[in-house]
């Protein structure tokens, strides 16, 4: 049997192992109802914004770096350190048997937004978001692959997931479905240096905390 790992997948190679289709057109409001922020949020934003902007004068931000300064900071003011929500970090997933074909895939996610007070089928937790983040220096394109690969794991007990891929600067959701096929929706780049792009993402991040 072929072992992969699902860091080294192109994503030609997780539309034939797993069968994706990409859905166009996907817009925010569609999916999700987006609140006004704070002016407390708006503060913690521009913050969050300058210190990713510190690191990023010198050199490009680790992919360390990148969850620490930005991604963390935005999943607190969001309420994912909140009961019932809990994060987890560096998680290795169970491997994936690829149907029809002598392959399995490895690997371990980055981060994923579990709602402890939901089960998904079987008693499973129910995943709220998945995020894959890059370095700075990387397009959070790139990490599509391992998302939907991560993803595809939790849609076998559940009917939908939230993702995103980020390099701290550019955040990139996706709205990933179960089905037969499954399907994917690539929503709009949104960016934290951008001020009125940064109030979105906070929106939409809260959106999904309370979906």
């Amino acid at each position: 049997m072929t072992v992969l790992n699902a860091k080294n997948l192109t994503l030609d190679q997780v539309h034939r192992l797993f069968s994706f289709q990409r859905q166009y057109d996907g817009s925010f409001t569609s999916l999700l109802s987006l609140e006004p922020i704070t002016e407390f949020e708006q503060q913690e934003i521009t913050q969050t914004r300058n210190d990713l902007e510190n690191h990023l004068t010198s050199a490009a931000a680790s992919e360390g770096q990148v969850k620490l300064v930005a991604v963390g900071p935005l999943l607190r003011l969001a309420g994912f350190y909140r009961y019932p929500l809990q994060v987890m970090v560096e998680e290795g997933i169970a491997r994936i048997k690829v149907t029809d074909e002598e392959t399995s895939i490895t690997g371990r996610l980055d981060i994923v937004g579990i709602n402890q007070a939901r089960l998904s089928s079987n008693n499973v937790p129910f995943w709220v978001l998945v995020i894959e983040s890059k370095n700075s220096s990387i397009s959070p394109s790139m990490g599509l692959p391992q998302l939907l690969t991560y993803a595809y794991q939790s849609l076998k007990h559940q009917e939908s997931v939230w993702g995103l891929a980020t390099n701290g600067e550019l955040y990139r959701f996706v709205y990933i479905q179960a089905g037969n096929p499954p399907t994917y929706q690539l929503l709009p780049f949104l960016s934290l240096t951008d001020s009125e792009s940064s109030i979105q993402l906070l929106q939409v991040l809260k959106a999904i905390a309370a979906n």
